[in-house]
């Protein structure tokens, strides 16, 4: 469905420095905060919140700053973060959809707003091209190994209620309808599977290529500069041949 990009990015965050690494725990934690006030601090009960301590513990974050992060969250110190999406275009009219938790949503629109500004797009209103994205689950299963039989992992993929599936090059994408994502992530691990992430995600209908040196180097900028944004959670967008 949408390539590697995903899987991508997942690879870049983990070779981050350790300032970068602290920027990712910074979102994890905001994710955390935000499940806990909705459905509690035990992960045994609370899904979202099983899946965010996995991906926190895969970034190498202590179980000491989980644990701490979950206990402030279940108090009454903590920040109470708002989830806002934002939507734009990127240069060539890119379509870009930017998922935030911030506690300042003045502060988080106006430092969104000035990326699109500043590399050659503009951020408009909402609903402006979220029609052209589809909301799915997407589990990714890596085999740097070679051990995973390709045929049994979609056989058992598809029997666990994913939608679709596809594989190249030892990474395996799995995708689901949004409220499916954690049983069919939940029934993989129940057959032995390591997965690597289970996250929402945001598929394109059609992607858009760019072919102008100026227009992909500001497109990777407006990436970097979003993704680099500690109120920026996830960043979506429907370009084809991006790095």
């Amino acid at each position: 469905m949408s390539g590697h990009s995903k899987w991508k990015n997942i690879m870049h965050k983990k070779g981050k420095t350790d300032a970068q690494r602290a920027s990712v725990f910074t979102k994890i934690s905001k994710e955390i905060v935000i499940a806990v006030k909705a459905g509690g601090g035990d992960p045994d009960s609370n899904s979202k919140l099983r899946e965010l301590i996995a991906k926190a513990k895969s970034n190498n974050v202590p179980n000491d700053n989980i644990k701490r992060t979950i206990e402030k969250a279940l108090g009454n110190d903590s920040a109470n973060y708002e989830e806002i999406t934002y939507e734009g275009y990127g240069p060539a009219g890119i379509a870009v959809i930017v998922k935030t938790a911030t506690d300042n949503r003045n502060r988080t629109a106006g430092n969104v707003r000035h990326y699109f500004d500043k590399f050659g797009g503009n951020m408009g209103t909402s609903g402006c091209v979220s029609f052209l994205f589809a909301e799915k689950g997407l589990i990714l299963i890596t085999d740097e190994d070679g051990e995973i039989d390709e045929d049994k992992l979609m056989e058992d993929a598809m029997e666990s209620g994913a939608e679709d599936f596809s594989g190249e090059e030892g990474v395996y994408e799995i995708y689901t309808e949004p409220d499916d994502l954690y049983a069919v992530r939940d029934a993989l691990v129940a057959l032995g599977y390591e997965i690597e992430s289970a996250e929402p995600d945001m598929v394109p209908s059609t992607y858009v290529n760019l072919d102008n040196e100026d227009d992909i180097k500001h497109m990777n900028l407006l990436l970097e500069y979003l993704e680099e944004d500690d109120d920026v959670q996830n960043v979506y967008h429907n370009w084809e041949n991006c790095d």
